[in-house]
This record gives C-alpha cells, structure tokens and sequence, in this order.
C-alpha cells in the first residue's frame, strides 16, 4: 500500500513517536522511510539597520553552521531509532526553508505516497513542527498524511 514513506523528524518525543509509525507500517508493507530534517533560513533582524553597515555575512555562516550540526544530530538519532527496529532508513535535510515548504518538498522529491509527520514539534533551533506546520502539510499535500498525536 504505502512503498515510499516521508517522515519529518526534528528530535522531538512526538517526532520520534511519528518515525516510530513510520518504521512500523513500512515493515508491514514492504515500504522504505526517508526521514527529513527541515532547518528555517537564518535572517537577521536590526532595527536602526539604515544609519549603519555591518557584514553579517560571517554571523550567517555561524547560523547555518549551527542548524547543518543540528539536522545531522537529529538525522543520526533517527537512524538509531531505525536500526533498532531492523529497518533502513534514508535521510534528507532540507535547508532554508518552512517546515510545511520543506517536508513537501522532501516528499516530491522522494516520490513518497505518504508523509508520516507529528502533530506539533518543538521551537527554537531546532524547530520543524509546529501544529500550523502539520495544518499546512494536510492542507497543500496532494499525497495522504498520517498526522501522530
């Protein structure tokens, strides 16, 4: 039934649990996971930023630095949770862009018939899933999405 599974992964329990799912209706069905890190683009907001110049060139570079050391953290851990169960798992981590944008993006590109994704996720950082992330995932997939609670 489903053969190729998206996962949106950001280190979470619920994530986890979702992955969890994911590994566990693909070996029922025969399917592979890919599991997918989404980091957000690195902006800079400095107000009064017209009266002076400042090459934040440098400070983006740390920023994305810190998210691509994040996203692999969060990607190793899911291929623990993988190997614990038996199964492959193959990772992808989308960067600069939206949660919803990039896990979409992730599953057309995967040619995936189903996204597995948590209902909410955690801030900050590391961020991927937050509730209105998993709305705008069911509301612009043109695939099922299996949403755990």
């Amino acid at each position: 039934m489903y053969s190729n599974i998206v996962c949106g992964v950001d280190g979470s329990d619920l994530a986890n649990k979702a992955l969890r799912h994911a590994l566990a209706l693909a070996a029922k069905t025969g399917g592979k996971v890919t599991a997918v890190t989404v980091t957000e683009p690195s902006i800079i907001v400095a107000p009064g930023a017209e009266i002076m110049m400042v090459d934040t060139s440098s400070i983006i570079e740390d920023l994305d630095k810190a998210k691509e050391e994040t996203a692999k953290g969060i990607l190793a851990d899911a291929e623990k949770i993988a190997n614990e169960t038996g199964a492959h798992l193959t990772q992808m981590h989308v960067a600069n862009s939206h949660a919803a944008e990039g896990i979409l993006h992730a599953a057309k590109k995967a040619s995936a018939d189903l996204v597995v994704m948590g209902s909410h996720g955690r801030r900050g950082l590391g961020r991927l899933l937050l509730g209105s992330q998993a709305a705008e995932v069911l509301a612009h997939a043109d695939i099922p999405v299996l949403v755990v609670k």
